[in-house]
Formats: C-alpha cells, sequence, structure tokens
C-alpha cells in the first residue's frame, strides 16, 4: 500500500474509532473494528475508490454490525449487568464534544439506551444523530433505501427518547456534584454522601465476573450509601481523581498508575439518580492507557 493511503487512512481514523465506540460500546472493540478496516483498506483498490471517507465508513460500519450481533449472543452469558467501556474525553479520543448533544452522543446512559435498539437501528441512529449523515449517505453505507432509513431512524429516536432524561444540569452544576460526591466518598462521609443521592437512586456495577462486585443492582438511598460506605472503607492506598469520562463529570480510582475503576453518574433534580461503576478489568485497559 503506497504512502499516500496509509495517510488517508491515519487522517480517517479518529473519527473511524468515533463511529465504532458509539456503535460498539467498547473501545477495545472498536479498536479492533478500525484495524480490521484498515486491513481491508490495505487490500482495495484504491483507483476504484472515488471517496475514501464513504468507502472506509461503509467498511467500518458493516464490520461493527457483524460484531453488535455475536456481542448480543455474549452478553446473554454475561455475569452480572453489562456497562460500556468508558472512556476518558478530556481530550479528542471520541471527536469533538462541543455541544450538549454530542457530549449525550457518547455518555454511558445513551450507550445503554442504545443497547436496546437493532444493530441497524443503532447504525442509522449514531450515524444521524452524532455525525449528521443524511438519509440519503446512510442509506448507502447500509445498501439499504432511503425510505428505509428514515423508518429505521424515527423508531431508534422513539425508542431513545421514551428513556432520555427530562432534567439536564449545566456542565458546572455536575462538577459541582460529581466533586461533592467525590470528597464524601473519599472520606467515608455517609451522611453526606446520602445527602447528594436521589431518594429512588440505582447503583450498578460491571465486574464481569473478574473481581468482585455487586451483581444486582442496589436501589435506594440509604442502601446506595451503605454500599458506597464500604467500597470506600476498602479502598486504602487508592487514589481517586475527578476526570471527564463520556462526556460528563466522572471518577476514576487507580493505584500504582493502573485503573480499578470508573465511576459515572446521572444527575436528576433530586441529586444522583443513577450511579455506573465499571470494574470489570478487561473494560478499563484503554482508560488505563489514556490516563498514564
Amino acid at each position: 500500500m503506497a504512502a499516500e493511503e496509509v495517510r488517508e487512512f491515519e487522517r480517517q481514523r479518529p473519527r473511524l474509532f468515533a463511529i465504532a465506540y458509539r456503535l460498539l460500546g467498547s473501545a477495545s472493540e472498536a479498536e479492533d473494528a478500525v484495524q480490521d478496516t484498515y486491513l481491508r483498506w490495505s487490500a482495495a483498490d484504491h483507483g476504484a475508490v472515488r471517496t475514501p471517507g464513504a468507502w472506509l465508513t461503509k467498511v467500518l460500519t458493516n464490520l461493527c454490525l457483524t460484531r453488535l450481533t455475536s456481542a448480543r449472543a455474549r452478553r446473554e452469558t454475561y455475569v452480572g449487568p453489562w456497562l460500556p467501556e468508558p472512556v476518558d474525553t478530556t481530550g479528542s479520543a471520541l471527536g469533538p464534544l462541543d455541544t450538549a448533544e454530542l457530549r449525550e452522543s457518547v455518555s454511558l446512559a445513551l450507550l445503554l439506551l442504545l443497547e436496546r435498539l437493532t444493530p441497524p437501528e443503532r447504525a442509522v441512529f449514531v450515524l444521524r444523530e452524532a455525525f449528521g449523515y443524511g438519509h440519503a449517505e446512510i442509506a448507502e453505507v447500509l445498501d439499504l433505501t432511503e425510505s428505509n432509513c428514515q423508518q429505521l431512524y424515527h423508531r431508534a429516536r422513539q425508542h431513545v427518547a421514551s428513556e432520555r432524561p427530562r432534567f439536564h444540569p449545566s456542565t458546572e452544576e455536575r462538577v459541582r456534584i460529581t466533586q461533592l460526591f467525590l470528597d464524601a466518598a473519599r472520606g467515608g462521609d455517609l451522611e453526606r454522601l446520602r445527602s447528594l443521592l436521589a431518594d429512588d437512586v440505582v447503583s450498578w456495577a460491571d465486574g464481569g465476573g473478574k473481581i468482585h462486585a455487586a451483581r444486582k443492582p442496589i436501589r435506594g438511598a440509604e442502601r446506595v450509601a451503605q454500599y458506597l460506605g464500604r467500597l470506600s472503607r476498602e479502598a486504602a492506598g487508592v487514589g481517586f481523581v475527578l476526570t471527564e469520562l463520556n462526556g460528563q463529570p466522572g471518577v476514576v480510582a487507580t493505584v500504582d498508575g493502573v485503573v480499578l475503576l470508573a465511576v459515572a453518574l446521572d444527575i436528576a433534580e433530586g441529586g444522583i439518580a443513577t450511579i455506573r461503576i465499571v470494574a470489570n478489568p478487561d473494560k478499563l485497559g484503554f482508560l488505563t492507557a489514556q490516563l498514564v
């Protein structure tokens, strides 16, 4: 493959990764999908490719659709709750996130909602909502009719809209509450923790059967505060830092430069409504590499 084609792929790589991550909810699988796309690009007849960006997007998206189908089967036997793989977005790992809508497009909450869609619905939704593709362009990517893509998009939006939060705190308010949460958890202050939680808060933990983690959601402010208090007491020698995870303030715990867990918070009018803890070490390698 000529150097020009290699440079073209490297120019496209960040966008391809951003698409793949939103489609798969996994940074490691997104990297694999991008690498598989590169292998197909290296074997392509480049003289017949009129628009490299469109060609690469089509190949990548269809590779991701295949992966989504097999991933669903694997998740049926997953131990405990499954959560997406967290990504630090203080840089540009997932592309520009300069609007509230773009930040939401990579949030763990929305990625979980996208798990409820069929693979084609998810592809149409991601390409349309996060990357501004027109229906005609999406139809070309997915080898569907334009009207079919419009129907898929309409259904996807309906599914997602019914579950999207109605309350949207400012970034400053999210940072403030997340910092208070971190201070209270780090200090083992259960009273302060309880005051930050909504009465009907739910805590989810993804250990994947690899480490000890709650295998069922914990519900209610008192129970969640007690659970977080136990975690903080077990965290001797662990360093905690507030950073941006998936477009929103989050907390990362590390020991000797290795990420042990990542915590994402959903904040509603009554306080913290949902806590998602990713502790499966298989899902923290990409985040560790980002933060080292």
